[in-house]
């Protein structure tokens, strides 16, 4: 639960909150009342984003796998889509930010409901696990000990009418003292409300865990799901969008769960057992104006709660715009600098930040209507309580203390009035962010084992694809019937154009896609009837950028295999090159990388990726344009330091090259062109045949002459 709690510093909405109306002679401390408060604070929304750009780590694509995904761009689940009027949707495009991560702002009432109801039901198998005694009995505990402090609690109104009769006397002629003529009645008085308030709290302690216990749960499997979904949701996911929602939903969680024990069922009970007792004590009369009461308080929270609930929506809906739009100007602040956009991205974030405005003054507005309602429909009801029980007093039906005791159910019936009318409104704002959460666990995953799947069986390492299709595009084909044979234990390369496919084979032998039509084949085995840790457990990769943690080098390096000693860290570091480097930073192998790593050079990233490969030592290894944005010099010591490792052990090795230089030694390159294998063969052989690959050699050739030449140009000058 630490990550999420880091997560909700770094993402969270800042609510405030305030004390909401209460009659003045209720004034003394029951209790306190906190409801929405949707004052408009930029400053604070803008230091939540730069909080949150400092922790971020989003993946940083590298060029050429984006090349081969560029058009994937599948849209995220209907049920993440958002669904805002026509003045937000343009005022999020204005914005370049819609966020897929909203429950729908136009749902009906009706459908609303009924994801409000499907989420409760998913909520009972985390406050009522079968797999754990101890919670609940915890929930039955807490539920005792709410019936025990609510039945002290109606107790003291009988015990003050019972103090106000006993001293309704004239102590002038009488004589005696309080506590002669009401000690014990005064005693159980004080004795049941200190009964109460320790019920309560014990109750508090006793739930505590059961919340806990649940928000780690949920947070911990919704974790769990999104690392196991398809590498596409995460390609189509916004900017800061993902770690807002699971915010929002644990907070969600913990409100909802702590209102259903602390607020939802004390209400009911509570308003059950003074409803009770007017109508046994005082007759119909006070039941018609009590039910009366609660069923026009009831129903106009609720019908205007369920009207303000779109603005909410309009409102988280232009806080994630304003969000993405703030923290993709300062993720990209360079390009910013070099084309003095300065103001261009403060008008950006300006008119995002108003469309978030506009939506926090109709929540406030529309509260303040909704408090004026609420109070004057019970200072109505009060006031003609009151009026019947001085009635009664007058006519000799009721006793002062009766006019008392009335008067305290009715302001302890005010309490949770007031409750359900806040709570209400924080119950539905919670349910709404929870939906987005238990969507996520909702999204499908399709890469995943079959009901038969079994471990990959490696023999040798022998790669086949066997007319294989695939496109993240229906209408766009990335492959078209492509086969090949990788032998065993041989170095093979993958050349082409851009955009030919070529890091999309990596994909699919990664298994982060499965094939359309044809299949893959490792060692006779079709990766698809094999479980897919098995499969990625035996295949190392190196891409292009490497992903790096911000954390020491050493748990950069031990990342490859989590169980690693330090000794087998330091081994692998030394085989990569990369032990002296290390040893010439200040805190040597505890150097923090910076986020993705840019407090190190690229050759240094890379390094770490090749330590990372040799301590997980799987059978193929997988470089993807491993080496494409390193300078020559370098390129050529990363390279053999990679050809020496190849010598080391007999593995399947395939690399996706830009740079023919880089993989002419390879036993087999396979030349890609429009998606279908255009020709293979050796270095030389292709280079004799005056095609596709000799067309590239002979360009790439030109190229570095010219650059040679103007270098040795640049030294005689």
């Amino acid at each position: 639960m630490k990550s999420f709690a880091r997560l909700g510093q770094v993402c969270a909405r800042h609510h405030q909150h305030a004390s909401v109306f209460m009659p003045k002679a209720a004034a003394r401390p029951l209790m306190r009342f906190k409801v929405e408060s949707s004052l408009y604070r930029p400053q604070q929304h803008v230091m939540a984003v730069l909080r949150r750009y400092a922790t971020s780590n989003s993946p940083n694509n590298p060029p050429s796998i984006a090349k081969d995904v560029k058009s994937a761009t599948k849209a995220a689940p209907q049920a993440l889509q958002p669904e805002v009027d026509k003045k937000t949707q343009t005022k999020k495009q204005a914005a370049g930010a819609a966020d897929p991560l909203l429950a729908s702002a136009n749902a009906s009432n009706s459908a609303q409901r009924k994801a409000d109801w499907a989420i409760l039901k998913d909520m009972v198998h985390y406050i009522w696990p079968k797999d754990n005694l101890g919670i609940r009995v915890r929930v039955a505990l807490a539920l005792g000990l709410l019936i025990g402090a609510k039945l002290l609690n109606v107790q003291v109104p009988f015990y003050f009418k019972s103090i106000v009769d006993s001293l309704n006397i004239d102590f002038t002629h009488v004589g005696g003292t309080a506590a002669a003529v009401a000690g014990s009645i005064i005693l159980a008085y004080g004795l049941a409300r200190i009964g109460a308030t320790v019920f309560q709290e014990i109750r508090n302690a006793v739930f505590a865990t059961v919340a806990q216990t649940a928000i780690r749960r949920v947070a911990r499997d919704v974790f769990n799901h999104l690392l196991r979904l398809d590498l596409n949701f995460h390609l189509t996911r916004q900017t800061g969008g993902l770690t807002r929602a699971i915010d929002r939903g644990t907070k969600g969680i913990s409100f909802v769960l702590t209102s259903m024990v602390f607020h939802i069922l004390p209400i009911l009970l509570e308003i059950s057992m003074v409803c009770g007792i007017l109508t046994y004590n005082y007759g119909a009369q006070f039941a018609v104006v009590t039910a009366v009461t609660m069923s026009a308080y009831t129903a106009f929270t609720i019908v205007t709660t369920s009207w303000r609930t779109k603005f909410r929506k309009q409102a988280n809906a232009a806080d994630n715009a304003a969000a993405t739009v703030a923290v993709d100007s300062l993720i990209n602040f360079e390009a910013v600098k070099y084309f003095n956009n300065e103001n261009f991205e403060v008008k950006r974030y300006d008119k995002a930040l108003h469309g978030y405005e506009s939506a926090s003054i109709k929540v406030a507005t529309s509260l303040a209507f909704l408090n004026s309602g609420q109070n004057i429909i019970f200072s109505s009801a009060l006031t003609t309580m009151m009026y019947l029980a001085a009635q009664g007093v007058v006519e000799g039906t009721m006793t002062v203390g009766d006019l008392v005791m009335i008067n305290q159910l009715v302001f302890q019936l005010s309490v949770p009035l007031n409750f359900l009318g806040s709570v209400y409104r924080e119950l539905r704002q919670s349910l709404l962010d929870m939906e987005t959460l238990f969507n996520l666990q909702k999204v499908n995953v399709t890469v995943r084992d079959s009901p038969n799947a079994k471990p990959l069986a490696l023999k040798g390492g022998e790669i086949k694809f066997e007319n294989v299709s695939f496109g993240y595009h229906p209408d766009r084909p990335i492959l078209k019937n492509v086969s090949f044979t990788i032998p065993a234990g041989h170095k093979i390369a993958f050349v082409g154009p851009s955009g030919c496919g070529k890091s999309t084979i990596l994909r699919l032998l990664f298994r982060y896609y499965d094939v359309d039509s044809g299949r893959i084949l490792i060692d006779g085995q079709d990766i698809r009837d094999v479980t897919v840790e098995s499969l990625r457990k035996a295949i190392g990769v190196v891409p292009q950028d490497t992903p790096l943690f911000n954390n020491t080098i050493e748990h950069n390096i031990r990342y490859g295999r989590t169980d690693a000693t330090d000794e087998e860290v330091r081994a692998v570091a030394k085989r990569a090159r990369i032990d002296e480097a290390i040893a010439k930073f200040p805190d040597g192998y505890q150097t923090k990388v910076g986020e993705r790593g840019l407090m190190i050079s690229g050759g240094e990233k890379q390094r770490l990726a090749v330590s990372r490969l040799l301590l997980k030592d799987p059978p193929m290894l997988f470089f993807d344009e491993a080496t494409s944005a390193l300078d020559t010099e370098t390129e050529t010591s990363l390279l053999q330091n990679i050809n020496s490792i190849l010598k080391e052990k007999k593995r399947t090795s395939v690399f996706v090259a830009h740079r023919l230089r880089t993989i002419f030694d390879s036993d087999q390159i396979i030349v890609l062109k429009d998606g279908v294998v255009a020709e293979q063969g050796t270095h030389q052989e292709l280079v004799d045949g005056g095609t596709v690959y000799a067309s590239m050699w002979a360009a790439q050739e030109v190229l570095s002459i010219g650059a040679d030449t103007d270098k040795t140009s640049t030294t005689l000058n």
